[in-house]
């Protein structure tokens, strides 16, 4: 189990990002939250498997919708999530 930290920019506000993220983390047993930033980014920390987080992480970028042009990820400590969320934005 690893727990990433990671900040995606692009076209990624408006374009259902959030929940696409909470409906495929939940399906794949990951846990964690997602938000809008104030600066146009999305943050999101993911808890589980790494290639579940992986796979998660392909799933957003397969989206017509969705254009991530930068990602940055870093490995944080692991938490007592119990489900994945949505943040009221930042």
């Amino acid at each position: 189990m690893i727990r990433k930290h990671l900040l995606l920019s692009g076209s990624v506000q408006g374009v259902g990002l959030r929940y696409r993220t909470k409906y495929a983390a939940s399906m794949r047993g990951l846990t964690g939250w997602v938000r809008n930033r104030s600066d146009g980014m999305v943050e999101m920390e993911v808890q589980g498997k790494e290639e579940e987080i992986d796979l998660l992480l392909q799933i957003l970028q397969q989206n017509r919708y969705i254009d991530t042009t930068g990602l940055s990820a870093k490995t944080v400590p692991l938490q007592d999530d119990h489900y994945f969320e949505i943040l009221d934005d930042d």
